[in-house]
């Protein structure tokens, strides 16, 4: 009896000590599955994200080109010649660069310079374009003339239909630019005068200029009033 009443204490001992180990085991499970996210995301778990700031292109004028008066009258019988310049500046933040167009107002043919009074058209556009492109010096003719021409402070700057070669030719891709030698007819279509292939952060400056030239016994004869052409510039990025 005594011998059955031990085995009995003994197994139940065994029992309780088996259910110990079980629960705690158990227990220390439960807190591994606990704390193991916490070890784990510390190192493994990241992710990269950007921030993004968009600057948007700024690309205009700075210096507006002012209305011009030609220095000097000019004799319609006599003849003679008046120039007449004005500035612009571009500023832009475009690392291409932009581009500059002029055009003038439709006057009906090639007449941009019309009388303000009768709108006489006896000074016609500039007949002496190369294939479409300004010419060396300015062309002589029997009639009234008008043409124009550009000059930027920075020589890359002008278009190259503009620059010469340093003798009797303009449109010179590499040439040199020369005040008063390559000369353009007006056009009612854009013409490119300025040609830039990087920003101009702190503004870039050029000059039009403009010349009527009347030849001794112009044909026809301009008449005594005041001859108005208009012209539009306008400025795009590459």
């Amino acid at each position: 009896m005594q011998t059955q009443f031990t085995k009995t204490i003994a197994i139940e001992s065994a029992t309780q000590a088996a259910v110990a180990a079980f629960v705690g085991v158990a227990l220390l499970t439960a807190s591994f599955f606990a704390i193991e996210p916490r070890i784990s995301h510390g190192q493994a778990d990241t992710h990269d994200f950007r921030i993004r700031q968009t600057i948007t292109d700024e690309t205009s004028f700075t210096l507006n080109p002012a209305n011009v008066n030609m220095s000097g009258s000019i004799s319609g019988v006599s003849g003679g010649s008046a120039t007449g310049t004005t500035q612009y500046t571009v500023r832009s933040n475009n690392a291409s660069g932009y581009y500059v167009e002029i055009d003038f107002f439709d006057n009906a043919g090639a007449y941009a310079m019309r009388g303000d009074e009768d709108g006489g058209a006896q000074i016609r556009d500039y007949g002496g374009d190369v294939a479409g492109e300004p010419s060396y010096n300015l062309t002589a003719s029997t009639a009234a003339q008008f043409a124009y021409s550009n000059y930027s402070s920075t020589t890359s700057d002008t278009d190259d239909s503009f620059l010469n070669n340093g003798s009797n030719a303009c449109n010179s891709l590499g040439g040199t630019q020369s005040i008063g030698r390559c000369w353009k007819a007006p056009s009612t279509s854009g013409f490119r005068v300025v040609d830039r292939n990087t920003a101009a952060s702190t503004g870039a400056t050029s000059t039009l200029y403009f010349r009527v030239v009347v030849p001794s016994g112009a044909n026809p004869t301009p008449t005594a009033q005041t001859y108005t052409a208009t012209a539009t510039l306008s400025v795009f990025v590459q």
